[in-house]
């Protein structure tokens, strides 16, 4: 005996997943997306060496700027879920690029000498602080386009 019976299928569920967006543990951190936002840090020593965008203050300025630029403009508008923790772990994994290049190049013309230990904790503090700042203002491009999560 054979039947033609038909079993309905349950409705498509919508992809809790932006196509283009990085992949996610349940809308978590997307870890590879910190670490290469976080990889900016290496344009300090970069522009050092190649002499680009100058010395001092507007090398500074400059290289502060275009980061912000470029953390708020991917998760803002690459729709990122949780956008203030996924850039205060970016801030933070940036400090430690940044710590990380200052110990073991320092002294090797990439910046001067390395920074005293003691300045380790208030300066990974301070970059998760403006990791978290830039979060919440990507926070507000994501509800200003209207994707917020």
């Amino acid at each position: 005996m054979t039947s033609n019976q038909t079993f309905p299928q349950p409705p498509n569920r919508p992809s809790p997943r932006t196509p283009g967006a990085p992949p996610t543990d349940r809308g978590g951190i997307s870890w590879p997306l910190v670490a290469g936002l976080a990889s900016m840090a290496l344009l300090w020593p970069l522009t050092g060496l190649t002499g680009i965008g100058g010395t001092g203050a507007p090398r500074a300025l400059g290289i502060v700027a275009l980061t912000a630029v470029v953390w708020i403009g991917v998760v803002g508008f690459g729709r990122v879920p949780r956008p203030v923790l996924t850039l205060t772990m970016t801030g933070l994994a940036f400090g430690v690029v940044a710590l990380l290049v200052s110990t073991l190049f320092g002294g090797v013309g990439l910046g001067g000498e390395g920074a005293a230990a003691w300045t380790a904790v208030p300066a990974l503090a301070m970059d998760a602080g403006w990791g978290a700042l830039a979060g919440v203002v990507a926070l507000g491009v994501q509800k200003a386009r209207g994707g917020a999560r």
